[in-house]
């Protein structure tokens, strides 16, 4: 059974559980294996049920909205992609101790995509452009109505101000302050997006792409899926990219200045974000987010 920390955030989820709440709520599935799958996001923790399938969990309250929302829209988005993407097929009810919605989804094989395969390959950025401009494109009469706009609607880049100038500060022995003030500064002060909102993926970096063979294959973990202003896609660019490939993926989606701006910001913000909380104890994290604030510092 799950028991809550005493800070009623975090569950802690076993194996056990995980049976337990697949057999009572699915027992077409009872039958089919359950095996952790790390690593894991920093969001869910994830277990592959049998050879098709995966059952996630949310691991704290900002992702618990994730399930019930990515059930709602990732079938609907699959045909109009080029690339696949986990599809949901159930949501499981909280029980056992374990407070939230959980899903089941279609497992897809594939290595997570790396800097050292990928950064300088032109190809696979203009693959992620035609990506991200497909998603651009995909529209639905109910997206904007009622309750869906707010669910939806992305927050604003200037809603991370307050954290990232305190990031900047507590970082400034290790990066360049003046400079990420500069961009800081730029970014805020960019145009706003002054065209209908249109979809993004919301959490578009390097540890959210599979790879097989060598070659990009999938986009996985949509829980910050919405609609506003694509900017917050482009971290992308400074997560996988050099300078290179850079330019072929910004031609390949047509971005102009402002939004190119908005980009790099959100690239240092989330970058920033990761640093300061992970850096110190995850060495693999440190290197990523230290390329993704130096890229981002680059252009």
């Amino acid at each position: 059974m799950a028991t809550v920390t005493t800070a009623g955030t975090r569950p802690e989820i076993d194996a056990a559980l995980v049976r337990r709440l697949v057999d009572t709520r699915f027992p077409q599935w009872a039958g089919l294996p359950l095996r952790l799958h790390d690593p894991a996001g920093s969001d869910h923790v994830i277990y592959r049920l049998g050879e098709e399938l995966s059952v996630r969990l949310p691991r704290h309250p900002g992702a618990i909205g994730q399930a019930g929302k990515e059930f709602a829209w990732l079938p609907r988005l699959a045909p109009h992609l080029p690339l696949a993407i986990p599809v949901p097929v159930a949501v499981g009810e909280p029980g056992f101790g374990y407070p939230w919605p959980w899903a089941v989804s279609r497992w897809l094989d594939g290595e997570v995509a790396t800097v050292g395969a990928l950064a300088d390959s032109s190809g696979a950025a203009v693959e992620l452009a035609r990506f991200l401009a497909a998603l651009q494109r995909f529209t639905a009469e109910d997206t904007l109505a009622g309750n869906l706009r707010q669910e939806l609607t992305g927050r604003p880049l200037a809603d991370r101000d307050r954290a990232t100038r305190s990031a900047i500060a507590e970082t400034g022995g290790v990066f360049d302050a003046a400079a990420m003030t500069e961009l800081w500064d730029a970014a805020l002060d960019a145009p706003a997006w002054d065209r209908p909102p249109v979809w993004f993926h919301g959490d578009f970096h390097t540890g959210n792409l599979l790879t097989v063979d060598g070659r990009l294959s999938a986009v996985i973990d949509f829980g910050e899926l919405g609609v506003g202003d694509p900017a917050c896609d482009l971290v992308i660019a400074y997560t996988l990219m050099s300078a290179g490939s850079r330019a072929a993926f910004r031609d390949a989606l047509g971005v102009d200045d402002a939004t190119w701006l908005r980009g790099r910001g959100w690239a240092l913000a989330t970058g920033l974000n990761a640093y300061t909380a992970y850096a110190a104890v995850d060495s693999r994290v440190a290197a990523q987010t230290t390329r993704q604030i130096t890229e981002a510092l680059v252009g």
